[in-house]
């Protein structure tokens, strides 16, 4: 079964990743006490999700041991494949939202982790970039399954 593992906000732009139980969500604004957070938000903006399996797949051949919730996304996802949703409506927990493109890695992401080839290696592997559909709250432990 598809869930959330990890919850992640950002306050402010180059801040430290907050893990969080619990996160408010507004539609078409984004997550309540994230640096993205704003009126008419970009539909690639409000809110981005990862696997936790990528994650790991990465730390086992890098030998690494990089946190899930370093990765810079706001949810960790366990047990689905994301990149399979681009285009789609789903639900977490009682929250719709529709994933609109991949959310490739960046430089930074790579340097602030210290790693050389993390860009290349999350390609396409980097998680969702998605629209809020509703508002409301998504928890850790919430179920994401397909409309």
């Amino acid at each position: 079964m598809a869930k959330v593992i990890k919850i992640g906000i950002v306050p402010y732009k180059g801040g430290k990743i907050n893990g969080v139980n619990s996160i408010e969500v507004i539609k078409g604004k984004g997550i309540v006490g994230d640096r993205t957070f704003k009126e008419n938000n970009h539909i690639k903006s409000q809110i981005t999700l990862i696997e936790i399996e990528n994650i790991n797949d990465y730390n086992k051949i890098a030998k690494t041991n990089i946190s899930s919730i370093d990765f810079r996304r706001n949810i960790v996802t366990e047990n689905i494949k994301l990149n399979d949703l681009v285009g789609c409506e789903f639900y977490i927990g009682k929250i719709e939202i529709k994933a609109h493109d991949l959310c490739r890695p960046c430089r930074y992401l790579q340097n602030s982790l210290k790693q050389r080839n993390l860009v290349k290696e999350f390609l396409l592997k980097g998680g969702l970039r998605c629209e809020i559909l509703s508002s409301g709250k998504i928890n850790v432990g919430d179920i994401i399954r397909q409309k």
